[in-house]
C-alpha cells in the first residue's frame, strides 16, 4: 500500500513541476498547433534533427496524462485508493469497494478527449459496460444472486419481524424530502440500498424534466455514497445501538424460531412475489429478480441455475457494476456540490433508517409479553446491508451478554430490509417516473 502513495506522490509532483518545464499549456491548444509544429518542421531548412525530435516528444507528451492531470483527478485518484485499501486492509465490503475503487482509478486517468477512451464518451469500451448501469440491467441480476443465496426461515418462522425491515425505510424517505428542501430537481431526490437502479432511471443524465431540461448525472456519487456507507456498518451503527437501546435491553434472549418446511419455503418466494409486486410494480424488476433467484433455491429441482446465479452471474455482475460505477465519478461529474449534498443526505438516511429500526423495535416491545419479546438491538439490521448489519448486531449482543446469539434472528429484518428497500424504491419511481 506504500508503493500506491508512492506512485500517487509522483504524479502529484510531476503536475506541480510542470509549468517549470513550460508544458503548462492547455493540451488542447497544443494539440490543435502540433500539425502546424510539423509543417514548419518540413519548410525551415535551417531547423536541425534536434529540434524536430523535441516538438515530436513535446507532441507525445501532450497526448499523455500528466500534460492533462488536474487537481481534480488527482483528488479522485487518491479517494480510488482509499477505497481500495479499506477493502483489503479492514475487510470493508472488498467484493465492492476493491472494484469501484479501481473503477475511480480507471475513471480519473486523465486523457484528450474524442479518442473514445472515457465512459461517457460514445462507442468506447467503458461506455458499452456503462449502458447496464444507465439502463437499470446491472441491479436485477444482482438481486438475482441474493434471492438464490438468501434464506428466508427466519422471516417465514417470525413474520412480525418484517415491520422492523419497514420501518428502517423511513431513512429512504427522509432523504427524498431532504433532498427536495435542499433544492434537487424531484428526479434526482434517489437514495437508498437500491440507489443504483432507481438512479438509472431518475438521474442518469439523459430523461429530461417537465420544463425541458435535462436531470443532472448523479449515479456515481449515489451509488459512491450508499456503498461507502454500506461499507462503514460496523462503524457507524454500534454508538447509535449503545445510544438508544439500555445494556439491560440488550441482554434480552429472544426464544428460538419454529422449524420451517420446505414446502413453507417454496410458496413464500411466489406469495411474496405476488404481494409485493400488486403493492408496488414499479419495482418489479428488482423484486421479481430476487424472489425468482429464491425459487431456483428452493423449489429443490433448480440447484444448478441457483448455484450460477450465487457465484459466477453474481460475482461478473459485481464486478462490471463496481468497475463502471466507479469509472462514472470522473472529476469533473463527481467533484461538486451536489456531490457533498448527497453524501450528508447518505448518512442522515443511514442513521434515521438505523433509529427507526431500534425504536420500533422497542414501541414492539410494549405489546409482547414474556419469551415472545424481542432484542430491540435486531431493529438496525432492518437496513438493507446484508448480512453486515446482521453480524453488528450479533457482535453487539454478544458484548452484552457472551451468551445472546442474535444472528438468525437478525437476519429476519435484514432480508426484509431488502424487500421494504425495493418497495420504497418503486413507490418513489411510480411517482416521479
Amino acid at each position: 500500500m506504500k508503493k500506491l502513495f508512492i506512485i500517487f506522490g509522483i504524479i502529484s509532483f510531476l503536475f506541480i513541476i510542470k509549468p517549470v518545464l513550460g508544458l503548462n499549456k492547455s493540451s488542447d491548444s497544443l494539440i490543435s498547433n502540433s500539425s502546424a509544429s510539423i509543417e514548419q518542421v518540413d519548410n525551415s531548412e535551417g531547423e536541425g534533427v534536434y529540434d524536430g525530435a523535441f516538438d515530436g516528444l513535446k507532441q507525445f507528451y501532450n497526448y499523455t496524462g500528466f500534460a492533462n492531470v488536474t487537481w481534480g483527478h488527482i483528488t479522485m485518484i487518491f479517494i480510488g485508493i482509499i477505497f481500495i485499501y479499506l477493502g483489503i486492509k479492514y475487510d470493508y465490503e472488498p467484493l465492492l469497494l476493491i472494484p469501484i475503487g479501481t473503477g475511480v482509478l480507471l475513471g480519473n486517468i486523465p486523457f484528450v478527449e474524442g479518442n473514445m477512451t472515457g465512459i461517457y464518451e460514445s462507442g468506447s469500451v467503458f461506455n458499452y459496460l456503462y449502458f447496464g448501469v444507465v439502463k437499470g440491467i446491472y441491479p436485477p441480476l444482482i438481486f438475482l444472486g441474493i434471492g438464490a443465496m438468501t434464506d428466508f426461515s427466519s422471516l417465514i418462522a417470525n413474520p412480525k419481524l418484517m415491520l422492523l425491515g419497514a420501518a428502517a425505510q423511513i431513512g429512504v424517505f427522509a432523504t427524498f424530502l431532504g433532498a427536495l428542501y435542499l433544492g434537487f430537481n424531484l428526479p434526482e431526490g434517489a437514495d437508498g440500498p437500491t440507489a443504483i437502479f432507481l438512479s438509472s432511471k431518475l438521474a442518469n443524465g439523459i430523461n429530461l424534466l417537465p420544463d425541458g431540461t435535462t436531470v443532472k448525472n448523479l449515479i456515481g456519487p449515489i451509488a459512491i455514497a450508499a456503498y461507502s456507507y454500506m461499507a462503514l456498518v460496523p462503524v457507524i451503527q454500534p454508538p447509535i445501538m449503545r445510544l438508544l437501546i439500555s445494556k439491560e435491553d440488550r441482554k434480552i434472549r429472544m426464544k428460538p424460531p419454529r422449524a420451517v418446511s420446505q414446502k413453507e419455503k417454496m410458496i413464500f418466494p411466489i406469495a411474496a412475489l405476488l404481494l409485493t409486486t400488486f403493492i408496488s410494480p414499479s419495482a418489479l424488476p428488482l423484486l421479481g429478480m430476487l424472489f425468482f433467484g429464491n425459487l431456483l433455491k428452493e423449489s429443490g429441482r433448480t440447484e444448478r441455475l441457483a448455484e450460477t446465479a450465487r457465484t459466477k452471474l453474481i460475482d461478473i455482475v459485481t464486478i462490471l457494476l463496481g468497475v463502471t460505477v466507479g469509472a462514472s465519478t470522473q472529476a469533473d461529474i463527481f467533484i461538486t456540490k451536489d456531490s457533498l449534498l448527497i453524501f450528508g443526505l447518505g448518512a442522515i438516511s443511514f442513521v434515521i433508517a438505523t433509529m427507526g429500526g431500534l425504536l420500533f423495535a422497542k414501541f414492539m416491545n410494549r405489546f409482547l409479553k414474556g419469551d415472545n419479546k424481542i432484542n430491540p438491538l435486531i431493529g438496525a439490521a432492518g437496513v438493507s446491508a446484508v448480512p453486515d448489519s446482521a453480524r453488528v448486531v450479533h457482535a453487539e449482543a454478544l458484548k452484552s451478554d457472551p451468551h445472546n446469539y442474535l444472528l438468525m434472528h437478525a437476519m429476519a429484518p435484514n432480508v426484509s430490509g431488502v424487500i421494504g428497500s425495493a418497495i420504497a424504491a418503486g413507490i418513489i419511481l411510480s411517482f416521479l417516473g
